[in-house]
């Protein structure tokens, strides 16, 4: 049985993704194949390539807000707010110059063309690449351009790509979703009486980027999960999308998810 991990996007809390596979590696569940959706993308590639566990949460922590602050390298808005290539030489540095056929794991980034609309699958050519432009968060970020096409987010048409690990030949799909499920009304909400200050601060431009792209996706990842045999879902709402510095956190609760969810890993194999 071909165990397949398909990992979703999330932004800071897709370091979570870290914690499960801790715990996947230390109860021996086998990672036989891996499709990842932006930070589910660039964690994704890193395990595919040979990484353990425990480097994946050595480099997270390394990753200080700071550092992550000096990435950010600001451009003139023509399709997007930071140019990206700092984050393209990071990401190249820590994937190097690996194609897909040297990788240990077989492994798809999912992307999105922002032109056509179309889910775009990569999973041939050079990793860090295809990490880059799974993660290329739309008006933030550049657009990644390849194979004659402007790449950004793969969140924008399959936030868990649960459809992919199963066409790359997963018998048994473990999906990891890091961002929170929308429970819609079936009537809009009418506002009444006086204004009330929100419990929370104004969102910055990147987190309501995020949350547009999380709530227009909502449908679509819950009929992904819906195709999954195993659904972890860290409980993150403690950890802010641009929360980068709290990647210990981050990791502890993916953990904890990912611990609830062994026994029935478990059944399923054996069964």
């Amino acid at each position: 049985m071909k165990v397949g991990l398909a990992l979703g996007s999330g932004a800071a809390r897709g370091l979570a993704h870290i914690g499960v596979i801790k715990i996947l590696e230390r109860e021996n569940i086998p990672i036989d194949l891996i499709a990842g959706t932006s930070m589910g993308a660039l964690v994704g590639a890193l395990y595919a390539q040979g990484r353990t566990a425990e480097e994946l949460e050595e480099i997270a922590i390394s990753m200080s807000q700071r550092k992550i602050t000096s990435l950010l390298d600001l451009t003139l808005p023509r399709s997007g707010l930071i140019s990206g290539n700092k984050i393209t030489q990071f990401i190249k540095e820590l994937v190097g110059e690996l194609d897909f056929s040297q990788l240990k794991i077989p492994f798809s980034s999912v992307t999105t063309d922002i032109m056509t609309g179309e889910e775009v699958i990569i999973n041939k050519g050079k990793v860090f690449e295809a990490a880059r432009a799974s993660i290329s968060v739309p008006i933030v970020f550049t657009p990644f351009k390849k194979s004659g096409r402007y790449l950004v987010d793969g969140g924008l048409t399959d936030s868990v790509p649960v459809g992919i690990t199963r066409q790359m030949g997963a018998d048994l799909v473990i999906a990891v979703n890091v961002m929170p499920r929308l429970n819609k009304r079936d009537t809009p909400v009418i506002l009444e009486g006086e204004d009330i200050e929100p419990d929370t601060g104004e969102p910055g431009i990147f987190n309501t980027i995020m949350r547009i792209i999380n709530i227009s996706g909502n449908h679509l990842t819950t009929v992904s999960l819906s195709q999954a045999d195993i659904i972890i879902e860290p409980e993150l709402s403690s950890i802010g999308l641009t929360q980068f510095g709290h990647a210990a956190e981050a990791i502890r609760l993916g953990v904890e998810a990912a611990e609830k969810a062994i026994p029935k890993i478990k059944e399923k194999l054996a069964g």
